[in-house]
């Protein structure tokens, strides 16, 4: 899938796609819902084997986000590797409440391990913690919850990192002058706020002193909204020369929109897709730029996460290591972070060598 100069770049590897299904009654709590982790008081033994029949489940932002798909149906199939069950369970809308339900739901079912897209870092912390405090490991991907409502979080790459670059991407895009928006997700999402943060002080460097940001607009992640945040953008700002979308549904919607209007190699429109969703608007000029990661990289890592944690072989604590199956030795860094690696940048010469 991936061109040999590539590979230090992007951890991109055949996306694997599977199902299974998990259930069960009410574990026994600890002694009260103290957002302990999820192998609090017990020291952690890398030599500990992996458990088997671990049941664990993945709660996305939103079930029908064809991203979300990729990561979950990942960690699905690298669950399989290890001898686990693992479901995807989840609402259809993005807001900051959805996923409550669902995850009062996987407590009650007995999971040996919760893996959470959050929509909103402080929402989820209540369920999150009577999840920890039951030891059942929690881990976050794609989006953090408040670090001290989770085990560890898989973040798919350094978000400063991400802000910064799609700052550079659309600035080489524009020749360094022009006015720019930011089409986001849902106004409380962890990582679109933090890379945004990262864009907006990136921005403040004088390198950039030709481009001004005049509106972040927020799509909710969902399409028929995007498009219509895009077209309210340009309708307002008619001399808005770029767009970055750092959200695949938004990407998607704002290009959609930009090819079929008279804005099509006027506005360039960069951030965050997926190469399938993505190539048919860079091979008809629409798009020259974007970046991502692999989605079923970060869903495998964080399946392997999460049961690392539940075998008792890590704890979340900073320098513990850990086996990802086919993805090596990972270490925790600092805060529980684990890092999957940099975004890859695609564009014409290479978004053929790329299939997810």
């Amino acid at each position: 899938m991936l061109k040999r100069p590539m590979a230090a770049v992007a951890l991109v590897a055949a996306l694997a796609l599977g199902a299974a299904a998990c259930g069960g009654t009410t574990k026994n709590s600890s002694s009260g819902d103290n957002g302990a982790a999820a192998t609090s008081g017990t020291k952690a033994d890398p030599n500990a084997p992996l458990k088997k029949n671990l049941k664990i489940a993945f709660l996305p932002k939103q079930v029908n986000n064809p991203y979300e798909t990729l990561v979950d149906n990942a960690g699905i199939a690298g669950a399989k590797e290890f001898g686990g069950t693992a479901k995807e369970v989840g609402p259809s809308d993005a807001s900051a409440s959805s996923q409550i339900s669902y995850l009062n739901t996987l407590i009650q079912q007995r999971q040996d391990a919760i893996l959470i897209a959050a929509n909103d870092p402080n929402a989820v912390c209540g369920p999150l913690k009577q999840a920890m405090s039951r030891k059942i490991a929690v881990v976050t991907y794609d989006s953090d919850a408040a670090k001290e409502c989770r085990d560890v979080f898989i973040n798919q790459a350094s978000s400063e990192e991400i802000g910064r670059s799609e700052v550079k991407v659309i600035s080489d895009l524009l020749g360094g002058k022009g006015k720019i928006a930011i089409l986001s997700a849902t106004a409380n999402a962890t990582n679109q706020n933090t890379w945004i943060k990262f864009m907006k002080d990136e921005l403040k460097k004088p390198e950039y002193a030709g481009i001004k940001l005049v509106k972040v607009a927020y799509g909710d992640d969902d399409d028929q909204k995007s498009f219509q945040q895009t077209q309210g953008l340009l309708q307002a700002y008619p001399d808005l020369k770029g767009i970055i979308a750092p959200t695949t549904v938004g990407i998607a919607a704002a290009a959609r929109y930009v090819s079929g209007s008279k804005y099509k190699g006027k506005v360039e429109v960069s951030g965050l897709g997926t190469p399938n969703q993505m190539r048919k608007f860079v091979k008809d000029g629409t798009v020259q730029k974007f970046e991502l990661w692999n989605p079923g990289d970060l869903g495998y890592l964080a399946s392997y996460a999460a049961a690392a944690l539940a075998s008792g072989q890590i704890s979340g604590a900073q320098g513990e290591k850990f086996k990802a199956g086919r993805l090596g030795e990972r270490t925790i860094g600092a805060d529980g972070e684990v890092i999957l690696g940099p975004p890859t940048v695609f564009d014409k010469d290479n978004i053929d060598n790329f299939h997810f």
